[in-house]
C-alpha cells in the first residue's frame, strides 16, 4: 500500500470515528465490560493522545532527526495521570476530528519526504517512516475493533436479547 492510500484511509477513519462515536449518552460512553477494560471515553482520549504525540510526532521526528531518540510516551500510564474520566467526551471527540484533519493536512503537504529514514526503536529495532505511517492506519483498525467490541458487549448486556441470530462474534 503506497503513502497516498494510507493517507486516503487516514482521512477517510475520520469519518468512520465519527459514525461510531458521536451523540452517544454518557451511561454508553462511559461504560465498561471489565473493570480494566476501557471505555469509550478512554478510547477517543487516548486516540487525541496518540494523534498528536505518538504518530504524528514520532513520523515528524523520523524525517528530521532520525538519529536521535524518541521522546518518551505512556499511553496506559496517561488514562489516569491525564484523568482521561474527567474530561468532556464531546470535547475530546471534536478535538481527536480537528487534530486528524491536521495530521491529514499535513501529510497531503509533505514534498518528497523522506520516507526511508529510519531510526533505532528501543524495543521494535529499526522503524522508517514509512513504517510508522502505516502502523498508524494499523492503530485506527485497532481502535475501530475494540470500539464496535465495547458497543456490541454493551448492547449484549442492557438489550439482555440472545445476539447468536447476528452471527458468531
Amino acid at each position: 500500500m503506497d503513502v497516498s492510500m494510507i493517507t486516503s484511509q487516514l482521512a477517510e477513519n475520520k469519518q468512520v470515528f465519527s459514525a461510531l462515536l458521536e451523540g452517544l449518552p454518557s451511561h454508553m460512553y462511559l461504560w465498561r465490560s471489565k473493570p480494566k477494560k476501557w471505555c469509550l471515553l478512554e478510547i477517543i482520549c487516548h486516540l487525541v493522545d496518540e494523534e498528536c504525540e505518538d504518530f504524528r510526532a514520532r513520523i515528524m521526528h523520523v524525517m528530521d532527526t532520525p538519529d536521535d531518540p524518541f521522546s518518551p510516551i505512556d499511553p496506559e500510564g496517561w488514562v489516569k495521570e491525564r484523568e482521561y474520566l474527567k474530561l468532556d467526551y464531546s470535547e475530546k471527540l471534536e478535538e481527536f476530528i480537528e487534530e486528524r484533519e491536521s495530521s491529514v493536512g499535513w501529510l497531503k503537504s509533505l514534498e518528497g519526504p523522506p520516507w526511508k529514514n529510519t531510526t533505532q526503536h528501543p524495543k521494535l529495532g529499526p522503524l522508517t517512516a514509512k513504517q510508522l505511517l502505516a502502523n498508524w492506519l494499523a492503530h485506527d483498525y485497532h481502535h475501530i475493533r475494540q470500539i464496535n467490541t465495547v458497543k456490541y458487549e454493551y448492547l449484549k448486556e442492557h438489550s439482555k436479547e440472545d445476539l447468536g441470530y447476528a452471527g458468531k462474534w
